[in-house]
């Protein structure tokens, strides 16, 4: 995948993608629960759609 092709998800998505508020994003994100987010810009921190897809298919497979 071109790096132009990624998509990016903030913290406001995260968290209605979740059903969490955007605290509980960075909470889970400083203890790992969550994939790296990648700082795009100062002020600009986006988490990488295909990171979180691959995390949540991992958590998928270890609930089963």
């Amino acid at each position: 995948m071109h790096q132009h092709d990624q998509r990016y998800l903030s913290d406001r998505d995260l968290a209605v993608r979740y059903g969490i508020n955007r605290a509980t994003v960075w909470r889970w994100s400083d203890a790992g629960t969550l994939p790296q987010p990648v700082k795009l810009s100062p002020g600009c921190t986006r988490w990488r759609l295909s990171d979180i897809q691959a995390f949540e298919a991992d958590r998928a497979k270890a609930a089963a």
